[in-house]
């Protein structure tokens, strides 16, 4: 690897070249990663690819009136010191903020390195250009809030919100909702049955510990293979299964821990308090995200928890 200082001017110039072309193809997969769900936030990473090719040609034009046509290849990992960028252009979806956060360092980036550049550079021409990118790169902050100001009006922003939410609900909190109401809930009559079967604390966390993991298991994979995503807009299914999975675990364990306790009796009235706490989760959630009542939410999950709780208190009795 190369340091800096070590570049003669004609590197210089390559690498602000490989560069500028980077950065414009970055740019260009945001825009393309944003397209459908943020058509209006797309546009605006058009317009700064555009700026960024902009560069690069200024830079092609300079570079050939100096050293001819020929342009090494010098990138950024070529040069010692340069941090590589995460390439969160790559992840799908693209999440908007982590986008504008990643475009905003790129342009501090570019800035330093144009201001670096310009302490190496003689030739008067060239010490122009780079000065002039510089200031440049360190006004596309305003350049790009002046192209948001444009295009992403108080509707489209209000649109592009609700549409971030919605697949919010669709990839996480749903998936994660019915592992957490299929964990709480089903588990319960297990984890009931082995504890007044056998009034042994520890078997009935045995139990518990088994129907939670296998059940998180089972679900995992039940979400991630029922929909690979692409029609439904439900994202990814490696996620969707992972989230699914995860909360259907916990949703067993949080009432399969108390169990610890060797004491039966005080370890059962903990875990009918934690069950309480779970269907009651389960209902803020039904309410805060899937828009459902707060009594008709309560009601159904009670019910229900109800049920499973008094079916395996019955058998395991029995």
């Amino acid at each position: 690897m190369r340091k800096f200082d070590d570049l003669s001017e004609r590197e210089i110039l390559a690498l602000a070249i490989s560069n500028e072309e980077e950065d414009a193809r970055i740019f260009a997969d945001f825009a393309d990663g944003l397209h459908d769900d943020y058509p209006a936030s797309a546009k605006v990473f058009d317009e700064m690819a555009a700026e960024e090719n902009g560069h690069r040609r200024r830079l092609i034009d300079l570079f050939v009136s100096k050293f001819g046509d020929h342009i090494p290849l010098v990138r950024r990992d070529h040069i010692r010191g340069y941090i590589p960028l995460k390439p969160v252009w790559h992840q799908r979806p693209l999440g908007i903020d982590t986008v504008r956060a990643h475009a905003r360092e790129m342009e501090r980036t570019a800035a330093r390195f144009y201001r670096q550049a310009l302490t190496r550079a003689t030739d008067a021409s060239t010490r122009k250009l780079l000065g002039d990118l510089a200031e440049e790169e360190e006004k596309h902050d305003q350049i790009a809030a002046g192209l948001e100001e444009q295009i992403l009006t108080t509707s489209v922003r209000g649109g592009e919100a609700e549409n971030e939410r919605r697949r919010f609900v669709l990839q996480i909190v749903q998936p994660g909702l019915v592992g957490l109401m299929d964990g709480s809930v089903s588990t319960l009559a297990p984890v009931f049955a082995a504890a007044f079967a056998t009034h042994n604390s520890w078997n009935a966390f045995l139990v518990g510990l088994a129907a939670s993991i296998g059940a998180g298991i089972s679900m995992g994979f039940a979400e991630a293979l029922s929909d690979d995503g692409k029609l439904s807009g439900r994202g990814a299914p490696l996620l969707r299964g992972l989230v699914c999975g995860l909360m259907t675990t916990a949703g067993g364990i949080g009432h399969t821990l108390p169990f610890l306790i060797p004491y039966f009796y005080t370890a059962t009235a903990i875990a009918l308090v934690v069950v309480v706490i779970e269907l009651i989760i389960i209902a803020w959630i039904q309410w805060r995200y899937m828009e459902a009542s707060p009594l008709t939410a309560a009601a159904k999950v009670m019910i229900g928890g109800a049920l499973v709780l008094a079916a395996g208190i019955l058998i395991g009795s029995s």
